[in-house]
């Protein structure tokens, strides 16, 4: 059996979009083996997600299906993103400029109850002990602007640092994007103090080489060193990423940069293909064979680019997000039916999942 990891990319509200794949996924595998749910969770080893694609993963860790995951960014997005970051100058963004704070404030507080209610008060060191999944997840340290990776006690060598953690914590400190959301604390009550956190996806939105870093130290500690490394990667549908800019334009402005938030997405762009080829690359040089695997997705359409920000909470936008899910499920099934590249890879992993039963869901059912 090889030793499988899941690498699961940030992006905002179009978090619905990886955890609508994985609902399609399961609800096609479910029917052709004659069950009502899998567990998806349980099929990996270890677990890594940045920002969003830490709730998403922090839910399969936990047992929440996806189908639940998709109602918690459905039922609270308007709610945790009330007002879009303003993208031109105006009224709206001299409103912004003394209001958003209080927006940023109440939409940490609907996050958070979500998250409550999908993840309870389960610590990281619980979801290690009590479903054996290892689970990483990045964040950025503001007292020294430090990557930071919150950790199951998964290694013999591990400290225990973050076993007090909530899931709750973590994916706060996570997903906690400037500008678009607040900084998350997490309090040590044990000597008083705090950490600040912010956003993981400035420095491994996509969590692909951590995916990788950690699955080879946890073979190695375990001296498992005949096991295949299979990483499943799941991004979160983002916009083809660009600009054609006039050399007479190259002085950019608050406006141009839309205020920061630019500068941020092509951080988040730009290190995403980054980190996919680099990963691609290091992989042929392991003495073990790591293989990394990306789910199959179609092409972006146009009529979808409108609907991609960060911050996009529409429900037309949701539902096309969905929607393109749903069809990259499909173009992932048409792989696995043709013995496309990969495609056996993933039916094995969906073929060997272990069967949910629906009475022992967890309270994940309740967001």
């Amino acid at each position: 059996m090889p030793f499988r990891v899941l690498s699961i990319n940030g992006g905002g509200m179009r978090g619905i979009y990886a955890a609508s794949y994985l609902e399609s996924m399961e609800h096609a595998f479910a029917s052709r083996r004659g069950v009502d749910a899998l567990d998806i969770g349980k099929a990996f080893d270890l677990i890594v997600g940045t920002s969003t694609g830490a709730i998403i993963g922090c839910g399969l860790a936990k047992g929440v299906r996806p189908s639940e995951m998709v109602k918690l960014y459905k039922n609270n997005g308007a709610k945790i993103f009330q007002k879009k970051l303003p993208n031109k100058f105006g009224f709206n963004f001299l409103k912004q400029l003394k209001t958003r704070p209080t927006y940023l404030e109440k939409g940490e507080e609907v996050l958070r109850e979500a998250l409550k209610k999908a993840f309870g008060d389960t610590t990281v060191k619980q979801i290690w002990d009590e479903r054996q999944i290892a689970l990483a997840v990045t964040a950025v340290k503001m007292s020294n602007y430090g990557p930071c990776v919150f950790k199951t006690p998964h290694n013999p060598d591990t400290t225990g640092r973050d076993n007090e953690c909530t899931l709750v914590d973590i994916c706060l400190a996570s997903s906690a994007a400037p500008l678009f959301r607040s900084l998350a604390a997490i309090d040590h009550s044990a000597h008083g103090t705090n950490n600040v956190f912010t956003d993981g996806g400035l420095w491994a939105n996509n969590p692909v080489i951590v995916a990788i870093t950690e699955a080879l130290r946890m073979l190695s500690d375990q001296k498992r060193d005949d096991e295949t490394v299979e990483v499943f990667c799941l991004g979160s549908c983002g916009k083809p990423e660009g600009n054609i800019i006039d050399k007479s334009k190259l002085a950019r402005g608050l406006l141009e940069w839309r205020f920061g938030g630019e500068a941020a997405q092509v951080s988040i762009a730009a290190q995403e293909y980054a980190y996919d080829f680099i990963a691609q690359e290091l992989a042929k040089h392991f003495k073990r064979s790591v293989k990394i695997i990306n789910f199959p997705a179609g092409t972006v359409h146009g009529d979808l680019l409108d609907y991609l920000d960060l911050d996009e909470t529409r429900e037309k936008g949701l539902n096309a997000l969905i929607s393109k899910a749903k069809d990259d499920a499909d173009t992932t099934n048409s792989f696995i039916r043709n013995n496309a590249e990969y495609g056996p890879i993933i039916k094995d992993l969906f073929d060997s999942m272990p069967i949910q039963p629906i009475e022992t869901q967890t309270e994940g059912e309740q967001v």
